[in-house]
């Protein structure tokens, strides 16, 4: 398996500032451009196909959830090495299969709230607005004109690339990590799998082979934290289990 597959083109960043601050971004640009940078990671990347084990997987884990919270929700594995996973404005969902390799079910699915989390909070719409002005920050007249144009193929593969790298903030993260609770909660998950998902990560972000995974989440708050976090609420809740020692699996999770 590969990397996600991204295109680097040089930035032209200087439109970027003047183009933001002009252009009228509305939830159904978020959604239409979200759409069109998911098809091209889509047509970019290898997809799994329905028989395989991970689409199976996913399917018995997430299927019953493609209508949350108000939201329509689309989801695929990229067969791929890197450890990750993403929703869009248009509610596309895209899992790693080296995530899932990872987490248990529960997991998975403390992982993808989070994300649902994005969605839900419109980060997603602040992140492809900022991926949209980076590709057409080459056309700094357009940038600058206030309307949402056409990209091309090129351009579009380089929005797709910013989406991917989006960094959120702190306060976003910390609020897509409660919206995640609350997801596991509401649906009587397992609710110790957000603090578990988060010693994993924290395990990840510590191994000196993880630098690239390390530069990802480096705009997150600690792992640490965040895995206490979960289970200070777990215990207010009276929904607390010691999981024991939290231990990366040493062969992939089926």
């Amino acid at each position: 398996m590969g990397q996600a597959q991204k295109i680097n083109l040089g930035k032209a960043a200087s439109a970027v500032t003047k183009g933001a601050q002009a252009l009228s971004f509305t939830n159904e640009d978020a959604k239409r451009l979200s759409k069109e940078s998911v098809d091209w990671m889509d047509a970019h990347n290898p997809v799994a196909g329905k028989n395989s084990p991970y689409t199976k997987r996913l399917n018995r884990v997430f299927r019953k959830h493609q209508n949350e919270d108000g939201l329509k929700l689309n989801y695929k594995v990229y067969l791929v090495t890197d450890i990750n996973a993403f929703a869009c404005a248009d509610g596309s969902v895209r899992v790693f299969s080296s995530l899932m390799d990872l987490m248990t079910d529960d997991e998975l699915l403390a992982v993808i709230g989070h994300e649902i989390g994005h969605v839900k909070n419109e980060d997603t719409k602040d992140a492809i607005k900022s991926a949209y002005m980076r590709a057409a920050a080459q056309d700094a007249a357009s940038s600058a004109s206030g309307v949402v144009r056409k990209l091309s193929d090129t351009e579009l593969g380089e929005m797709a690339n910013a989406m991917l790298d989006a960094k959120h903030s702190k306060k976003q993260e910390s609020q897509a990590d409660e919206y995640s609770y609350n997801f596991m909660k509401k649906h009587g998950y397992n609710v110790v799998a957000v603090y578990t998902a988060f010693k994993k990560l924290a395990l990840l972000s510590g191994g000196a082979t993880q630098s690239k995974f390390q530069k990802m989440m480096s705009s997150h708050p600690d792992s640490e934290k965040r895995a206490e976090a979960a289970k200070k609420r777990a215990i207010k809740d009276g929904l607390w289990k010691d999981p024991g020692e939290v231990k990366l699996p040493t062969t992939p999770i089926e």
